[in-house]
Protein backbone atom coordinates (compact mmCIF):
# COMPACT_ATOMS: atom_id res chain seq x y z
CA UNK A 1 0.00 0.00 0.00
CA UNK A 2 1.24 3.55 -0.75
CA UNK A 3 2.12 6.08 1.90
CA UNK A 4 -0.73 8.37 2.80
CA UNK A 5 0.00 12.08 3.11
CA UNK A 6 -0.67 13.67 6.50
CA UNK A 7 -3.41 15.68 4.81
CA UNK A 8 -4.79 15.96 1.30
CA UNK A 9 -4.29 19.23 -0.63
CA UNK A 10 -6.84 22.03 -0.40
CA UNK A 11 -8.96 23.00 -3.41
CA UNK A 12 -6.95 24.68 -6.17
CA UNK A 13 -9.66 27.24 -6.87
CA UNK A 14 -10.88 29.60 -4.17
CA UNK A 15 -14.31 29.07 -2.70
CA UNK A 16 -16.34 26.01 -2.03
CA UNK A 17 -15.89 23.10 -4.49
CA UNK A 18 -19.01 22.39 -6.52
CA UNK A 19 -18.59 18.63 -6.44
CA UNK A 20 -16.17 16.02 -5.15
CA UNK A 21 -15.93 12.65 -6.90
CA UNK A 22 -14.78 9.59 -4.96
CA UNK A 23 -13.83 6.52 -7.02
CA UNK A 24 -11.61 3.77 -5.69
CA UNK A 25 -10.88 1.74 -8.81
CA UNK A 26 -9.81 2.17 -12.44
CA UNK A 27 -13.34 1.45 -13.64
CA UNK A 28 -14.83 4.16 -11.44
CA UNK A 29 -12.10 6.56 -12.48
CA UNK A 30 -12.91 5.96 -16.16
CA UNK A 31 -16.67 6.31 -15.67
CA UNK A 32 -16.29 9.47 -13.59
CA UNK A 33 -13.91 10.97 -16.13
CA UNK A 34 -16.48 10.58 -18.91
CA UNK A 35 -19.04 12.42 -16.77
CA UNK A 36 -16.61 15.16 -15.70
CA UNK A 37 -15.51 15.87 -19.27
CA UNK A 38 -19.14 16.38 -20.36
CA UNK A 39 -19.97 18.53 -17.35
CA UNK A 40 -16.97 20.81 -17.86
CA UNK A 41 -17.61 21.08 -21.59
CA UNK A 42 -20.97 22.67 -20.81
CA UNK A 43 -19.97 24.49 -17.59
CA UNK A 44 -16.22 25.26 -17.60
CA UNK A 45 -16.45 27.25 -14.34
CA UNK A 46 -17.38 24.18 -12.29
CA UNK A 47 -14.94 23.46 -9.48
CA UNK A 48 -14.43 19.69 -9.39
CA UNK A 49 -12.13 17.78 -7.05
CA UNK A 50 -11.55 14.04 -6.99
CA UNK A 51 -10.23 11.10 -5.08
CA UNK A 52 -9.72 8.84 -8.07
CA UNK A 53 -7.14 8.46 -10.79
CA UNK A 54 -5.43 9.95 -13.82
CA UNK A 55 -8.50 9.72 -16.06
CA UNK A 56 -10.35 12.19 -13.85
CA UNK A 57 -7.31 14.45 -13.75
CA UNK A 58 -7.13 14.40 -17.56
CA UNK A 59 -10.84 15.22 -17.74
CA UNK A 60 -10.28 18.42 -15.75
CA UNK A 61 -10.77 17.52 -12.08
CA UNK A 62 -8.27 18.37 -9.36
CA UNK A 63 -6.88 14.99 -8.31
CA UNK A 64 -6.40 15.01 -4.53
CA UNK A 65 -5.09 11.45 -4.24
CA UNK A 66 -4.67 8.55 -6.66
CA UNK A 67 -6.94 5.77 -5.40
CA UNK A 68 -6.45 3.44 -8.36
CA UNK A 69 -3.01 2.01 -7.62
CA UNK A 70 -3.96 0.00 -4.57
CA UNK A 71 -7.66 -0.92 -4.66
CA UNK A 72 -8.49 -4.28 -3.09
CA UNK A 73 -11.50 -6.48 -3.60
CA UNK A 74 -12.71 -9.38 -1.53
CA UNK A 75 -12.93 -10.08 2.19
CA UNK A 76 -9.40 -11.39 2.65
CA UNK A 77 -7.75 -8.66 0.58
CA UNK A 78 -9.53 -5.83 2.42
CA UNK A 79 -8.99 -7.27 5.91
CA UNK A 80 -5.27 -7.68 5.27
CA UNK A 81 -5.02 -3.93 4.59
CA UNK A 82 -7.61 -2.73 7.10
CA UNK A 83 -5.38 -0.20 8.89
CA UNK A 84 -4.59 1.54 5.60
CA UNK A 85 -8.26 1.81 4.66
CA UNK A 86 -9.16 3.17 8.11
CA UNK A 87 -6.59 5.96 7.74
CA UNK A 88 -7.70 6.70 4.18
CA UNK A 89 -11.35 6.82 5.25
CA UNK A 90 -10.59 9.21 8.12
CA UNK A 91 -8.56 11.58 5.94
CA UNK A 92 -11.15 11.73 3.15
CA UNK A 93 -13.79 12.47 5.78
CA UNK A 94 -11.58 15.19 7.26
CA UNK A 95 -11.14 16.78 3.83
CA UNK A 96 -14.89 16.92 3.24
CA UNK A 97 -15.44 18.27 6.75
CA UNK A 98 -12.93 21.08 6.18
CA UNK A 99 -13.63 22.08 2.58
CA UNK A 100 -17.38 21.41 2.40
CA UNK A 101 -18.07 20.68 -1.28
CA UNK A 102 -21.63 21.45 -2.33
CA UNK A 103 -22.01 17.82 -3.39
CA UNK A 104 -20.18 14.51 -3.30
CA UNK A 105 -20.58 11.94 -6.05
CA UNK A 106 -19.55 8.46 -4.96
CA UNK A 107 -18.74 6.35 -8.00
CA UNK A 108 -19.07 2.61 -7.38
CA UNK A 109 -16.64 1.27 -4.69
CA UNK A 110 -19.56 0.74 -2.29
CA UNK A 111 -17.53 -0.92 0.47
CA UNK A 112 -15.94 2.44 1.30
CA UNK A 113 -18.28 4.91 -0.37
CA UNK A 114 -21.47 3.86 1.39
CA UNK A 115 -19.62 4.04 4.71
CA UNK A 116 -18.46 7.55 3.85
CA UNK A 117 -22.05 8.55 3.05
CA UNK A 118 -23.19 7.14 6.37
CA UNK A 119 -20.41 8.97 8.26
CA UNK A 120 -21.23 12.30 6.57
CA UNK A 121 -24.86 11.84 7.55
CA UNK A 122 -24.02 10.83 11.11
CA UNK A 123 -21.84 13.95 11.50
CA UNK A 124 -24.64 16.21 10.26
CA UNK A 125 -22.78 17.27 7.13
CA UNK A 126 -25.06 15.73 4.50
CA UNK A 127 -28.49 17.06 3.60
CA UNK A 128 -30.19 13.98 5.03
CA UNK A 129 -28.17 14.46 8.21
CA UNK A 130 -29.24 18.08 8.58
CA UNK A 131 -26.31 19.67 6.73
CA UNK A 132 -25.99 21.15 3.25
CA UNK A 133 -23.78 18.68 1.33
CA UNK A 134 -25.76 16.70 -1.25
CA UNK A 135 -24.72 13.06 -1.63
CA UNK A 136 -25.05 11.31 -4.97
CA UNK A 137 -24.03 7.79 -5.93
CA UNK A 138 -23.18 6.82 -9.48
CA UNK A 139 -23.28 3.09 -10.29
CA UNK A 140 -25.50 0.94 -8.10
CA UNK A 141 -24.00 -1.66 -5.79
CA UNK A 142 -24.96 -5.10 -7.02
CA UNK A 143 -27.85 -5.39 -4.56
CA UNK A 144 -29.60 -7.70 -7.04
CA UNK A 145 -26.85 -10.23 -6.31
CA UNK A 146 -25.98 -9.72 -2.66
CA UNK A 147 -26.40 -7.38 0.33
CA UNK A 148 -29.85 -6.29 -0.83
CA UNK A 149 -30.38 -4.58 2.53
CA UNK A 150 -27.95 -1.85 1.47
CA UNK A 151 -30.77 -0.09 -0.37
CA UNK A 152 -32.38 0.94 2.92
CA UNK A 153 -29.14 2.47 4.23
CA UNK A 154 -28.74 4.27 0.90
CA UNK A 155 -32.26 5.63 1.25
CA UNK A 156 -31.27 7.23 4.57
CA UNK A 157 -28.07 8.88 3.33
CA UNK A 158 -28.18 9.57 -0.42
CA UNK A 159 -30.06 12.32 -2.26
CA UNK A 160 -30.00 10.58 -5.64
CA UNK A 161 -28.64 7.50 -7.38
CA UNK A 162 -27.69 7.10 -11.04
CA UNK A 163 -27.65 3.50 -12.29
CA UNK A 164 -25.98 2.04 -15.38
CA UNK A 165 -28.42 -0.76 -16.12
CA UNK A 166 -32.16 -0.40 -16.72
CA UNK A 167 -33.28 -3.31 -14.53
CA UNK A 168 -31.62 -1.73 -11.48
CA UNK A 169 -34.28 0.97 -11.06
CA UNK A 170 -36.81 -1.67 -9.96
CA UNK A 171 -34.44 -2.88 -7.27
CA UNK A 172 -35.19 0.32 -5.32
CA UNK A 173 -38.96 0.46 -5.82
CA UNK A 174 -39.63 -0.28 -2.16
CA UNK A 175 -37.57 2.76 -1.06
CA UNK A 176 -38.05 6.51 -1.39
CA UNK A 177 -34.59 6.95 -2.94
CA UNK A 178 -34.48 9.10 -6.08
CA UNK A 179 -33.16 6.64 -8.70
CA UNK A 180 -32.45 7.34 -12.39
CA UNK A 181 -31.33 5.08 -15.23
CA UNK A 182 -28.62 7.25 -16.76
CA UNK A 183 -27.22 4.67 -19.16
CA UNK A 184 -23.74 3.35 -19.66
CA UNK A 185 -21.45 6.01 -21.20
CA UNK A 186 -19.40 3.22 -22.80
CA UNK A 187 -22.42 2.42 -25.00
CA UNK A 188 -22.76 5.96 -26.36
CA UNK A 189 -21.94 6.33 -30.09
CA UNK A 190 -19.33 9.03 -29.43
CA UNK A 191 -17.53 7.14 -26.67
CA UNK A 192 -14.14 5.78 -27.68
CA UNK A 193 -13.85 2.29 -26.23
CA UNK A 194 -10.40 1.10 -25.17
CA UNK A 195 -10.66 -1.85 -27.58
CA UNK A 196 -12.01 -2.55 -31.07
CA UNK A 197 -12.51 -5.72 -33.07
CA UNK A 198 -10.13 -6.40 -35.96
CA UNK A 199 -9.81 -9.81 -37.60
CA UNK A 200 -6.02 -9.87 -37.97
CA UNK A 201 -5.19 -8.14 -34.69
CA UNK A 202 -3.49 -9.65 -31.63
CA UNK A 203 -5.36 -11.58 -28.96
CA UNK A 204 -6.06 -9.62 -25.78
CA UNK A 205 -5.11 -11.18 -22.46
CA UNK A 206 -6.63 -9.18 -19.61
CA UNK A 207 -5.83 -10.46 -16.11
CA UNK A 208 -7.28 -7.38 -14.36
CA UNK A 209 -6.02 -4.24 -12.68
CA UNK A 210 -5.45 -5.33 -9.06
CA UNK A 211 -2.14 -6.95 -8.09
CA UNK A 212 -3.39 -9.96 -6.11
CA UNK A 213 -6.02 -11.15 -8.63
CA UNK A 214 -3.51 -10.60 -11.45
CA UNK A 215 -1.00 -12.82 -9.67
CA UNK A 216 -3.62 -15.60 -9.56
CA UNK A 217 -5.06 -15.16 -13.06
CA UNK A 218 -2.08 -14.37 -15.30
CA UNK A 219 -0.37 -17.78 -14.87
CA UNK A 220 -3.57 -19.41 -16.13
CA UNK A 221 -3.58 -17.07 -19.13
CA UNK A 222 0.05 -17.92 -19.85
CA UNK A 223 -0.78 -21.61 -19.77
CA UNK A 224 -3.73 -21.14 -22.10
CA UNK A 225 -1.67 -19.03 -24.48
CA UNK A 226 1.09 -21.63 -24.67
CA UNK A 227 -1.41 -24.38 -25.58
CA UNK A 228 -3.23 -22.14 -28.08
CA UNK A 229 -0.02 -21.26 -29.94
CA UNK A 230 0.72 -24.93 -30.58
CA UNK A 231 -2.01 -24.79 -33.24
CA UNK A 232 -1.82 -21.04 -33.98
CA UNK A 233 1.93 -20.30 -33.93
CA UNK A 234 1.70 -17.02 -35.83
CA UNK A 235 -0.69 -15.34 -33.40
CA UNK A 236 0.44 -12.54 -31.11
CA UNK A 237 -1.05 -11.26 -27.85
CA UNK A 238 -1.24 -7.98 -25.97
CA UNK A 239 -1.69 -7.61 -22.21
CA UNK A 240 -3.15 -4.23 -21.25
CA UNK A 241 -2.16 -3.23 -17.72
CA UNK A 242 -2.56 -0.12 -15.51
CA UNK A 243 1.16 0.30 -14.77
CA UNK A 244 3.01 -0.39 -11.53
CA UNK A 245 2.76 -2.57 -9.51
CA UNK A 246 0.83 -4.82 -11.94
CA UNK A 247 3.51 -4.46 -14.63
CA UNK A 248 6.16 -5.85 -12.28
CA UNK A 249 3.98 -8.86 -11.49
CA UNK A 250 3.39 -9.54 -15.18
CA UNK A 251 7.10 -9.27 -15.95
CA UNK A 252 8.06 -11.55 -13.07
CA UNK A 253 5.55 -14.23 -14.07
CA UNK A 254 6.55 -13.97 -17.73
CA UNK A 255 10.21 -14.31 -16.78
CA UNK A 256 9.48 -17.50 -14.86
CA UNK A 257 7.84 -19.05 -17.93
CA UNK A 258 9.45 -17.49 -21.02
CA UNK A 259 8.23 -20.22 -23.34
CA UNK A 260 4.59 -19.54 -22.41
CA UNK A 261 5.15 -15.78 -22.64
CA UNK A 262 6.49 -15.94 -26.20
CA UNK A 263 4.56 -13.64 -28.54
CA UNK A 264 3.08 -11.56 -25.68
CA UNK A 265 3.56 -7.79 -25.42
CA UNK A 266 2.84 -5.84 -22.23
CA UNK A 267 1.19 -2.49 -23.00
CA UNK A 268 0.25 0.13 -20.39
CA UNK A 269 -3.32 1.34 -20.64
CA UNK A 270 -2.14 4.96 -20.76
CA UNK A 271 -0.16 4.21 -23.92
CA UNK A 272 -3.34 3.03 -25.62
CA UNK A 273 -5.44 5.99 -24.46
CA UNK A 274 -7.32 7.66 -27.29
CA UNK A 275 -6.41 4.90 -29.73
CA UNK A 276 -8.44 1.73 -29.16
CA UNK A 277 -6.40 -1.45 -28.93
CA UNK A 278 -7.33 -3.72 -31.88
CA UNK A 279 -8.15 -7.28 -30.84
CA UNK A 280 -9.26 -10.42 -32.65
CA UNK A 281 -10.28 -12.28 -29.49
CA UNK A 282 -9.98 -11.91 -25.72
CA UNK A 283 -9.46 -13.93 -22.55
CA UNK A 284 -10.24 -11.73 -19.57
CA UNK A 285 -11.19 -11.47 -15.95
CA UNK A 286 -14.64 -10.06 -15.28
CA UNK A 287 -14.98 -6.31 -14.80
CA UNK A 288 -15.33 -3.11 -16.76
CA UNK A 289 -13.06 -4.33 -19.55
CA UNK A 290 -15.38 -7.27 -20.16
CA UNK A 291 -18.19 -4.78 -20.76
CA UNK A 292 -15.99 -2.76 -23.12
CA UNK A 293 -15.04 -5.88 -25.06
CA UNK A 294 -18.68 -6.91 -25.41
CA UNK A 295 -19.64 -3.45 -26.66
CA UNK A 296 -16.78 -3.64 -29.17
CA UNK A 297 -17.89 -7.07 -30.36
CA UNK A 298 -14.66 -8.89 -29.47
CA UNK A 299 -15.31 -12.64 -28.97
CA UNK A 300 -13.70 -14.60 -26.19
CA UNK A 301 -14.21 -15.86 -22.66
CA UNK A 302 -14.20 -14.76 -19.00
CA UNK A 303 -12.11 -16.40 -16.33
CA UNK A 304 -11.78 -15.64 -12.66
CA UNK A 305 -9.90 -17.03 -9.70
CA UNK A 306 -10.47 -15.46 -6.30
CA UNK A 307 -8.97 -16.23 -2.93
CA UNK A 308 -10.77 -19.46 -1.91
CA UNK A 309 -12.14 -17.89 1.29
CA UNK A 310 -13.37 -14.83 -0.61
CA UNK A 311 -14.98 -17.08 -3.22
CA UNK A 312 -16.69 -19.25 -0.61
CA UNK A 313 -18.07 -16.23 1.24
CA UNK A 314 -19.20 -14.59 -2.00
CA UNK A 315 -20.95 -17.75 -3.16
CA UNK A 316 -22.71 -18.02 0.19
CA UNK A 317 -23.86 -14.38 0.15
CA UNK A 318 -25.04 -14.52 -3.46
CA UNK A 319 -26.91 -17.72 -2.73
CA UNK A 320 -27.61 -18.62 -6.35
CA UNK A 321 -29.40 -15.35 -7.14
CA UNK A 322 -27.34 -14.78 -10.29
CA UNK A 323 -26.15 -17.23 -12.92
CA UNK A 324 -23.27 -15.20 -14.30
CA UNK A 325 -20.32 -13.07 -13.29
CA UNK A 326 -19.84 -11.05 -16.50
CA UNK A 327 -22.19 -8.09 -16.95
CA UNK A 328 -22.90 -8.78 -20.64
CA UNK A 329 -24.01 -12.29 -19.66
CA UNK A 330 -26.16 -10.93 -16.83
CA UNK A 331 -27.82 -8.30 -19.01
CA UNK A 332 -28.66 -10.65 -21.88
CA UNK A 333 -29.11 -13.72 -19.65
CA UNK A 334 -27.00 -15.94 -21.85
CA UNK A 335 -23.40 -16.90 -22.53
CA UNK A 336 -22.15 -13.89 -24.44
CA UNK A 337 -18.83 -14.95 -22.93
CA UNK A 338 -18.46 -18.48 -21.55
CA UNK A 339 -17.31 -18.22 -17.94
CA UNK A 340 -14.51 -20.35 -16.49
CA UNK A 341 -14.39 -19.79 -12.74
CA UNK A 342 -12.12 -21.05 -9.97
CA UNK A 343 -11.09 -24.70 -10.65
CA UNK A 344 -12.95 -24.61 -13.97
CA UNK A 345 -10.53 -21.94 -15.21
CA UNK A 346 -7.98 -24.31 -16.71
CA UNK A 347 -5.48 -23.50 -19.48
CA UNK A 348 -6.85 -26.36 -21.57
CA UNK A 349 -10.45 -25.11 -21.51
CA UNK A 350 -9.45 -21.52 -22.19
CA UNK A 351 -7.18 -22.50 -25.08
CA UNK A 352 -10.01 -24.52 -26.62
CA UNK A 353 -12.38 -21.55 -26.41
CA UNK A 354 -9.77 -19.23 -27.89
CA UNK A 355 -9.22 -21.59 -30.81
CA UNK A 356 -12.97 -21.76 -31.42
CA UNK A 357 -13.11 -17.96 -31.71
CA UNK A 358 -10.90 -18.25 -34.80
CA UNK A 359 -12.12 -21.56 -36.19
CA UNK A 360 -15.91 -21.18 -35.82
CA UNK A 361 -17.39 -18.24 -37.80
CA UNK A 362 -20.72 -18.56 -35.95
CA UNK A 363 -19.09 -17.27 -32.77
CA UNK A 364 -18.24 -13.94 -34.42
CA UNK A 365 -21.71 -13.64 -35.98
CA UNK A 366 -23.36 -14.20 -32.60
CA UNK A 367 -20.98 -11.75 -30.94
CA UNK A 368 -21.99 -9.00 -33.37
CA UNK A 369 -25.68 -9.54 -32.62
CA UNK A 370 -24.99 -9.49 -28.89
CA UNK A 371 -22.98 -6.27 -29.27
CA UNK A 372 -25.84 -4.48 -31.04
CA UNK A 373 -28.40 -5.69 -28.48
CA UNK A 374 -26.25 -4.54 -25.58
CA UNK A 375 -25.66 -1.09 -27.06
CA UNK A 376 -29.40 -0.54 -27.50
CA UNK A 377 -30.16 -1.80 -24.00
CA UNK A 378 -27.61 0.43 -22.27
CA UNK A 379 -28.60 3.75 -23.83
CA UNK A 380 -31.18 6.00 -22.16
CA UNK A 381 -34.32 6.75 -24.13
CA UNK A 382 -34.20 9.95 -26.23
CA UNK A 383 -34.79 12.94 -23.97
CA UNK A 384 -33.73 11.06 -20.84
CA UNK A 385 -30.75 12.59 -18.98
CA UNK A 386 -27.44 10.77 -19.15
CA UNK A 387 -25.10 10.71 -16.14
CA UNK A 388 -23.56 14.12 -16.81
CA UNK A 389 -26.97 15.74 -17.34
CA UNK A 390 -28.35 14.05 -14.22
CA UNK A 391 -25.53 15.39 -12.03
CA UNK A 392 -25.51 18.82 -13.66
CA UNK A 393 -29.23 19.14 -13.05
CA UNK A 394 -28.79 18.21 -9.40
CA UNK A 395 -26.05 20.82 -9.02
CA UNK A 396 -28.29 23.50 -10.54
CA UNK A 397 -30.91 22.64 -7.94
CA UNK A 398 -28.26 23.35 -5.30
CA UNK A 399 -27.45 26.72 -6.84
CA UNK A 400 -24.08 25.58 -8.18
CA UNK A 401 -22.86 26.18 -11.73
CA UNK A 402 -23.91 22.82 -13.16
Amino acid sequence: MPELPAAFPPPEKPGRPDILFVAGEHSGDELSAAVIAKMLAKSPALKIAAFGGNDMRAAGAQLLFDMTTFSAVGFVEVVSNLSFYKKLFARILAWVREHRPRAVCFTDFPGMNLRLAKALTREGLSRKGGGDIALFHYVSPQIWAWKAHRRFEMEKTLDSLGVLFPFEVKCYEDTSLDVHFVGDPFAEPDHVLPVRYEAGAPVLLLPGSRPKPVARIFPVLLGAWKIFRETHPDKRAVVLHPGEPVRSILQELSGKNPEAARGIELVPVDAAAGAPQPASAVLMSSGTMSRSCSLAGVPGAILYRANPITWALGSYWVGGRIRYLGMANILLDRDVYPEFLQKDATPEKLAARLSACFDDPKILETMRRDRDELRALLRPAPGTPDAAEWLSGKLRELGARG
